[in-house]
């Protein structure tokens, strides 16, 4: 397979099999009354049939770059496709709630793989001049994969079964199988070094402990002292571990990356940006079909321009990258996202549609370009030996992030509507206005943290001309 061939399917290939992963994290919410009903259980006791999936996450995306180094790129990414399909028939059979946790626990075991092995692999198989463009394909499903999955869960729940929701991942998982093998290059470290078994511990644990904190704590199931409590030991555990990295020649995560300036600031930015973001596929349905009384089918819809503008940025996102550069795009971007949240509070029953879809669109137009900007960015000044470690630090500061965003987004409208009835209309309106404005101006500070970056940072990727060395960014930084 000649090189040209291989660069232009294998974005394809990730794209696909990152949007499936994507697409069933989302997918299953809008299934959980269906699913209940049908194993005999209470809505409520499924909360670990999405609790399970995420800390599966957490533990996995950690080795996930280990397990790439050690048995190469193509063989582990086959492997979390065939994971995640073959679990993914696991949940479509299962018979009560124990071997629906026990199927989903698999399919985060391999979705952890799929995400940082798939970036990983595109950053080593383009120029560094390439990777924007590349990079353009790999963030579209992270991006339409949360806002299709409610749409097309209801409508697969509506129409047929909840067990369907789980098998259309089999022909996609097939295809994408023979893709693999046909296009994925097989990157591998000829060097071994031993698995940080104590780093795994420490940090797969507090990762998981934070993920599933977040997640409990977003919908009020713990009591605040308890919460507290265990959120001081999430923090001593990574604290732990931060130290523990420190004094060990291989570590599971090297965060002496973060010495880099682009990749700390595309990291840490991007985690503080999601702060406000995250809790919009929260947010949304909640205003549309709750304050506004919209059928789950016209809320979809509703969130349709922002996947479609989302697609639509990917034309001309390099050509805007080229002329401005990351530190000014990333600046004023991050502005106009909290600007377009902060639009939603201007919805209410007597809003036309045209600014319904207008706002859907310009959020979509920017959330594309903030996170194509932020993940391309990550890679500017990484050492191709160093691309396996950046993407597994990156993709699980990500899956960290979104749990934080999700959770803020459900506490502030929380805070906000301060025990007020869902069934009173004018009260979550009003209480979700608000959130819209505490979120799009939490976004909006959190542009400065892109302040840090000086001009030509991003260059190597961008094409905005001279960039700095990788060894002036660690001096730099």
């Amino acid at each position: 397979m000649d090189e040209e061939t291989v660069k232009r399917s294998l974005p394809w290939v990730v794209a696909a099999a990152l949007f499936m992963e994507q697409l069933d994290a989302t997918i299953v919410n809008t299934a959980v009354p269906a699913m209940a009903a049908s194993l005999h259980v209470t809505p409520l006791s499924l909360k670990a049939v999405a609790a399970s999936y995420i800390l599966s996450l957490a533990v996995g995306f950690p080795v996930s770059g280990w397990v790439a180094d050690r048995y190469g790129s193509r063989r582990v990414f086959a492997l979390a496709i065939a994971v995640f399909t073959l679990s993914s028939i696991g949940c479509g059979l299962a018979q009560n709630a124990h071997q629906m946790v026990a199927a989903r626990i698999l399919q985060g075991a391999g979705a952890a793989l799929m995400t940082p092995v798939g970036r990983m692999t595109i950053v080593r198989t383009f120029e560094k001049s390439e990777l924007l463009r590349a990079m353009n394909f790999v963030i579209i499903p992270a991006l339409i994969g949360p806002l299709l999955g409610p749409t097309v869960g209801g409508l697969i729940v509506n129409w047929v079964s909840w067990r369907v929701i789980f098998f259309v991942n089999v022909p996609v998982g097939l295809v994408a199988q023979w893709l693999v093998h046909r296009y994925m290059p097989d990157y591998r470290e000829e060097t071994r070094h031993p698995l940080d078994w104590t780093g795994l511990l420490l940090f797969g644990a507090g990762t998981a402990l934070l993920s599933w904190l977040l997640e409990i704590f977003g919908e009020h199931q713990i009591e605040a002292e308890a919460g507290a409590g265990l959120f001081a030991v999430a923090l001593a555990l990574l604290g732990a571990y931060w130290l523990h990295a420190r004094r060990i020649p291989f570590p599971l995560l090297r965060l002496s990356l973060f010495r880099a300036r682009t990749f700390r600031v595309s990291v840490i930015g991007g985690f503080i940006t999601r702060l406000g973001v995250g809790g919009l596929p929260f947010l949304t349905p909640l205003l549309f079909q709750v304050g506004l009384g919209m059928p789950a089918w016209q809320s979809g819809l509703l969130m349709m321009p922002t996947a479609a503008a989302a697609m639509g940025m990917k034309v001309i996102s390099a050509r805007i990258l080229a002329r401005f550069g990351y530190k000014r795009v990333l600046i004023a971007n991050t502005v106009m996202i909290g600007a377009a949240i902060c639009l939603y509070s201007l919805i209410t029953s007597a809003t036309p549609y045209v600014f319904l879809i207008g706002t859907g669109l310009a959020l979509g137009f920017f959330n594309s370009l903030q996170f194509t900007s932020v993940n391309s960015m990550a890679y500017a000044d990484i050492e191709p030996a160093d691309s396996s470690m950046a993407a597994t630090i990156a993709s699980s500061f990500q899956q960290i992030s979104m749990s934080f965003g999700l959770a803020v987004g459900s506490l502030v409208a929380a805070w906000f509507l301060d025990g007020a009835p869902q069934t009173d209309r004018t009260a979550v309106i009003h209480a979700l206005h608000d959130a819209y404005l505490t979120l799009g101006g939490l976004t909006i500070l959190s542009s400065l943290s892109f302040w840090t970056l000086q001009s030509g940072d991003g260059a190597t990727v961008s094409g905005t001309g001279a960039e700095p060395t990788y060894e002036r960014s660690l001096h730099e930084g």
